[in-house]
């Protein structure tokens, strides 16, 4: 008996229960006299729980499907539905699709009576002109003096009007200017790819081994950086151009040079992106890891640290690719890039720089402008999409 009992203090020290729930229900007696044709309780049967309850379980299953949806989408995937939310996004990757089809295939479709070929003129639509000299006054044999002025004939195709057969016309060459967009739009784009795609390479290599190693590795392509970016990148493309027209060097090795100066002034940017990503990144938990596992070098730079700079690589790069486009349309418009006979866009908007031409045949010129500013601005708002799709703080 004087183990049941319980002092005063341990009394108290319990926590006091709340009658109000944690008392058990209680069944319903009937009075006596009242017949009931079924036992009336205050409990529920046990197949049919509450409202309440079915709700807190319908809440607990969408949250293991959200929970269960997010765990399932890996982080490209989270990219690519970042990106596809923004119409801009949209809108510029469906421009640079359709001027990659219109390039890339439109002259394919050469059968067409509206697709010509790069340096292919109308024969059948020649018209015949008269051209009269400057005049001047010759002395006949009887001692008068004449007036005199040279025709001469010719039966070009250049300058026709827009047609069934030529949708913008013909140049000053007689060539299609239509089927000349599509070449043209070859040459512009493949320029672009080609140099950012080399730019980045060499920035990669040059800015991982200065972001890595430090001390006067660092010092020293920091300031061939510095060099670089001090460069008038316009004036030396100039007189690369104009050399390469004194020394006979035309067609595609012109091109190829031309890609090569650009590729030369444009890595400086690449390196220095790469080489401040690479100093935050070697301090990091991961690399520490790879310093005491014994990885080589190249495999801790290539294989661990070049792949975390990967998303801010292709972001530069395809805002990059307008700037490119750009500037070899203005090395086409100042005429310092391919010959006229080849198609590029720049070369096409050099026809502006007549008068006669700027004021009488604005097809010659429009067109070709509309496609860099497109060009320019799908590239621009693909970037951006990207740039927001990769930024983890992004909640749209």
């Amino acid at each position: 008996m004087g183990r049941n009992k319980k002092t005063d203090s341990e009394t108290q020290a319990e926590p006091q229960e709340n009658p109000l729930l944690e008392q058990e229900p209680q069944p319903v007696v009937p009075e006596a006299g009242t017949e009931l044709s079924a036992p009336v309780t205050s409990e529920r049967e046990p197949n049919a729980p509450s409202a309440v309850a079915e709700g807190d379980a319908e809440d607990d299953d969408l949250t293991e499907l959200e929970a269960a949806t997010m765990r399932t989408l890996s982080p490209a995937r989270l990219v690519l539905k970042r990106f596809f939310r923004s119409k801009l996004s949209i809108t510029g990757l469906v421009i640079l699709i359709f001027l990659f089809v219109f390039s890339f295939f439109g002259p394919l479709f050469g059968f067409l009576p509206f697709i010509w070929g790069e340096q292919q003129m109308d024969e059948d639509n020649k018209q015949m002109q008269e051209y009269l000299s400057e005049p001047y006054t010759v002395v006949g044999e009887d001692g008068k003096e004449y007036t005199v002025y040279v025709i001469t004939y010719s039966e070009p195709g250049s300058y026709l009007s827009p047609s069934s057969r030529h949708w913008l016309g013909t140049d000053d060459l007689g060539f299609d200017v239509f089927s000349r967009l599509m070449y043209g739009g070859r040459i512009s784009l493949t320029v672009g790819f080609v140099v950012i795609l080399l730019e980045t390479l060499v920035g990669i290599i040059l800015g991982g081994l200065a972001g890595y190693f430090g001390k006067w590795v660092d010092q020293l392509i920091m300031r061939i950086v510095d060099i670089f970016n001090c460069v008038p990148t316009l004036p030396m493309l100039m007189i690369t151009g104009v050399a390469l027209d004194s020394s006979g060097m035309a067609g595609p090795s012109k091109l190829y040079v031309l890609m090569a100066m650009l590729t030369l002034f444009g890595w400086a940017g690449t390196a220095r992106l790469v080489r401040g990503q690479i100093l935050s990144l070697r301090e990091q938990d991961f690399m520490v890891s790879a310093e005491a596992s014994g990885l080589p070098v190249w495999r801790k730079i290539f294989k661990h640290l070049i792949p975390n700079v990967m998303p801010q690589l292709i972001v530069t790069m395809t805002l990059g690719l307008g700037s490119v486009i750009l500037m070899e349309a203005t090395l086409g418009y100042l005429g310092i890039g391919l010959p006229t006979q080849y198609a590029t866009w720049g070369n096409m908007i050099n026809a502006a720089a007549n008068n006669t031409v700027l004021t009488l045949y604005p097809n010659l010129w429009i067109a070709p402008g509309i496609c860099i500013v497109l060009a320019v601005l799908g590239f621009n708002f693909v970037g951006d999409g990207l740039r927001d799709a990769f930024d983890p703080k992004s909640r749209r």
